[in-house]
């Protein structure tokens, strides 16, 4: 088992960072627009979302499951429009939306540590620099990511 974690957990040297990279065809103007687009709707939804529960309002109004969703399709749509307005459109729907649904659903919406919540944007930050050094597990999170929306994204961009 310890063999396990040092695996999981030793940085990968720079060398092989950048063969991963290439045998993966991972272009850097594309991870810092894609790291642009996981920020920008990070920062959407924090900003804007009002359901949270643990934070005492005057109104006490608990969010349902639907109305969660609804303002995540909000803010995936805003953001998704946003891009557009630059020429760089995404497609609205896909396994790109269905991840970041569901991964926002765990780790926002039905999050009750506050400080989880708010690591979102540090997460994002520390999984697209290129100067972090990256372990196995995170060279496949972020490859995972990048060919999401790279593969969502449209040819005439």
């Amino acid at each position: 088992m310890e063999n396990f974690f040092s695996w999981v957990m030793k940085p990968i040297p720079e060398d092989e960072v950048q063969v991963w990279m290439n045998v993966n065809n991972i272009i850097t103007e594309k991870c810092e627009l894609f790291y642009d687009f996981c920020t920008s709707l990070i920062m959407l939804i924090s900003e804007t979302y009002l359901g949270d529960e643990s934070l005492p309002n005057e109104t006490k109004i608990i969010l349902s499951d639907e109305d969660k969703k609804k303002h995540f399709d909000w803010c995936w749509e805003t953001t998704i429009n946003s891009f557009k307005k630059e020429n760089i459109e995404f497609n609205d729907r896909g396994d790109h939306y269905d991840y970041f649904l569901v991964f926002l659903t765990e780790v926002f919406y039905n999050q009750k540590n506050m400080s989880i919540r708010n690591s979102l944007g540090k997460f994002f930050e520390e999984l697209f620099d290129r100067d972090f050094p990256f372990t196995k597990p995170d060279l496949d999170l972020f490859t995972e990511v990048y060919k999401l929306l790279d593969k969502n994204m449209s040819d005439y961009s």
